[in-house]
């Protein structure tokens, strides 16, 4: 049933919403607009600081789930890295109403949020199937283009979830620790379609972090914005270590099946891959 260590305030989950913007930004994951997040919450929030304008907005897919549930997000073209200084200006949140069809949106009137990001249909798509598999009560989930991950999908030898859990997982002890299911990878889809989301919502039950070929990745948390930019950090730190290895001719070890393995039993990790 979720956590309870999460952020419980509006002020909260934004300031760490501008963490995880600032920290994606520093590892070259959100150029310009690109990338975004957004994050449930069960328990109502007190938007009137925050947002002094609201309007009726339809839901690209029903999430019946969520009725209830407030949903912190970024808009289209916002950028992630001026969320932590302007979070009212650059998030939206929806109140989603009984039924999960339709919410109420709230914004700030003349700020940069016009409208939720693109990809919101794979943010609500995620936010309900966890509501509805797990109860979480709060849940973050991000979008971010990083781009040692990106280029290794573009990669015939990485385009698989096996492949590319070997190649990723060696580097670092603590990477199997923090992704102890892998990365998910799917193939190329178009972004923003009913079929990536769908391929993404059940890639996300099993992993905290989906690779979409040729795109970037989406990461999900139970703990907060920033806990999904750091499954993200790990990701992406392993994909810099191949990336340096392939530079560098293919030398390095890397950790050893037997190496790795020894691990998740020191650690009692809960993986079946090593």
């Amino acid at each position: 049933m979720g956590t309870t260590s999460y952020p419980e305030t509006l002020t909260d989950i934004l300031a760490s919403m501008g963490a995880a913007g600032r920290r994606l930004n520093s590892i070259d994951a959100i150029e310009a607009g690109a990338g975004n997040l957004s994050a449930i919450a069960r328990e109502p929030l007190e938007l009137g600081e925050f947002f002094d304008a609201e309007r009726p907005l339809e839901l690209p897919l029903a999430v019946p789930h969520l009725a209830g549930y407030t949903v912190l997000v970024t808009g289209s073209g916002c950028r992630l890295r001026e969320v932590g200084d302007q979070p009212a200006h650059n998030v939206g949140a929806v109140v989603v109403h009984e039924g999960g069809r339709a919410g109420t949106l709230h914004y700030r009137a003349g700020g940069n949020f016009v409208r939720p990001t693109s990809e919101f249909n794979s943010h609500l798509g995620v936010h309900d199937d966890q509501v509805a598999r797990r109860g979480v009560a709060f849940q973050a989930v991000i979008h971010a283009q990083p781009p040692h991950l990106t280029l290794l999908s573009h990669l015939p030898e990485f385009q698989g979830t096996a492949e590319l859990n070997r190649a990723i997982l060696r580097w670092e002890p603590e990477t199997i620790v923090q992704l102890p299911e892998g990365v998910k990878f799917l193939p190329f889809m178009v972004p923003g379609s009913d079929e990536l989301m769908a391929s993404n919502v059940a890639g996300l039950r099993d992993h905290q972090v989906v690779l979409w070929a040729k795109h970037g990745v989406m990461a999900r948390s139970d703990v907060s914005p920033l806990g999904a930019c750091d499954k993200i950090e790990y990701a992406e730190t392993g994909a810099l270590y191949e990336y340096k290895n392939l530079a560098t001719g293919g030398r390095a070890q890397g950790l050893s099946d037997e190496e790795l393995h020894r691990v998740v039993e020191a650690f009692h990790v809960p993986t079946t891959l090593f």
